[in-house]
């Protein structure tokens, strides 16, 4: 179980690398409070928001592995904001099926079903330290 729960906490740092590869890319190319083409409809807490990912997304996939616990935590609630929010955009817009947004969906359903076996083993491991 420690391998299957590394392998996930791997695949976790992947997908969160990616998106801060996205991130960056959209940092350097648009600037940090980028609408993501949304235009005025896109407030300023949101392009904060999409910004602050540039920062939390690789620091939750650090944590995977230096804090796993801590890691999980954070990486579940960076997706169930970053689903949560952009899915306002996603309505306003009737974008359901563009591959970012089915992406963090995915994702997110993700990190729902794997995350307890990693917190598992985290939390064994805890225990024996201890």
């Amino acid at each position: 179980m420690p391998r299957f729960s590394f392998a996930i906490r791997v695949l976790f740092a992947c997908c969160l690398l990616v998106a801060t590869a996205n991130h960056l890319r959209a940092d350097f190319q648009y600037g940090l409070f980028w609408d993501y083409g949304y235009g005025e409809s896109a407030h300023w807490a949101s392009r904060g928001f999409w910004g602050a990912l540039t920062v939390l997304d690789p620091l939750a996939a650090l944590l995977l592995f230096i804090k796993p616990r801590a890691g999980i935590v954070l990486t579940a609630a960076i997706i169930v904001a970053d689903v949560a929010h952009n899915t306002y955009y996603v309505a306003l817009n009737r974008q359901w099926l563009a591959s970012f947004y089915l992406s963090q969906v995915a994702f997110l359903i993700m990190v729902t079903l794997l995350s307890p076996m990693v917190w598992r083993v985290a939390s064994s491991h805890l225990r024996s330290d201890s």
